[in-house]
């Protein structure tokens, strides 16, 4: 190898062999899930607060999301149409260890929002020692970006997207038979909604690693745009009641972000060009 290509290498990747690499993944691994279990300890003890005014907070009526339902429902000349003034369903615990199961369950998931912003950034330490100077310096800032995607998602899954599934399918009607939905069904879709929002808001990053990669390019984002508006409906379809406003609401936020998913490779795939 020259000697200004070996220069370019950081010093870990000439000197690290496989098993390196390996052991170096294992510490990896082992720091995110400290960072998790610590979260979710946390959290675990919080008990009163994550249940009672986190996840609970979509069954009260003067839950901000409600409330501003409210407000914009006035603003439109609809009158009190999008208010919320009673939860039609109840919770219930049929098993013996169904809330202490619910509670480290949601302990666990909540542990892994709160320590995202470490679990993300030692799979960015594990990657960083094989990249060159010039792409690690591009890179800065990336843990942010990624760190803000991910909390504004979970913002979006938790005031969007879970009180307009838990109103429809709550109050979902069938005949004389009475809404009693088990509390770890009700946590598992709170959680799933949020965690998974979160998870989709990192399109744009997922976007700027495979164009560093040369797996996507501009061209190819721009030639499946309508595929991917399809998928998108469908996705929304899928986690949201099935009306139009709520699909198109959650749509909108994930289109952009498609949009902005193609600029991010524009970027990068013309500084590799221009490399």
């Amino acid at each position: 190898m020259p000697l200004d290509q070996l220069e370019d290498q950081p010093p870990q990747d000439v000197e690290m062999g496989f098993l390196d690499h390996l052991e170096e993944l294992r510490k990896r691994l082992f720091y995110a899930a400290f960072f998790i279990v610590a979260g979710g300890i946390g959290l675990f003890v919080a008990k009163d607060w994550l249940f009672d005014v986190v996840l609970f907070g979509p069954r009260q009526t003067d839950f901000i999301s409600f409330r501003a339902w409210c407000q914009l429902s006035e603003w439109i000349g609809a009158g009190e149409s999008l208010c919320v003034d009673r939860i039609n369903y109840e919770l219930i615990n049929t098993t013996m260890l169904g809330n202490f199961t619910t509670h480290i369950l949601v302990s666990a998931i909540a542990g892994f929002i709160a320590a995202f912003p470490f679990v993300f950034w030692q799979g960015w330490l594990f990657i960083r020692p094989a990249l060159k100077n010039n792409e690690r310096h591009s890179a800065r800032g990336i843990g942010f970006s990624s760190s803000f995607l991910f909390f504004l998602g979970v913002a979006f899954g938790y005031y969007v997207i879970a009180p307009l599934s838990l109103q429809f399918l709550g109050n979902y009607e069938l005949g004389d038979v009475q809404s009693r939905i088990s509390v770890m069904s009700y946590m598992k879709t709170v959680a799933s909604i949020t965690l998974a929002s979160g998870l989709v808001f990192q399109l744009p990053m997922m976007v700027y690693f495979f164009s560093r990669a040369g797996l996507v390019t501009p061209e190819l984002l721009k030639r499946y745009r309508r595929h991917a508006l399809v998928g998108i409906l469908i996705v929304s379809a899928l986690i949201t009641p099935p009306d139009v406003t709520s699909q198109v609401l959650v749509s909108l936020p994930v289109l952009v972000l498609y949009e902005l998913s193609i600029v991010i490779a524009k970027r990068v795939y013309g500084k590799r060009t221009n490399a």
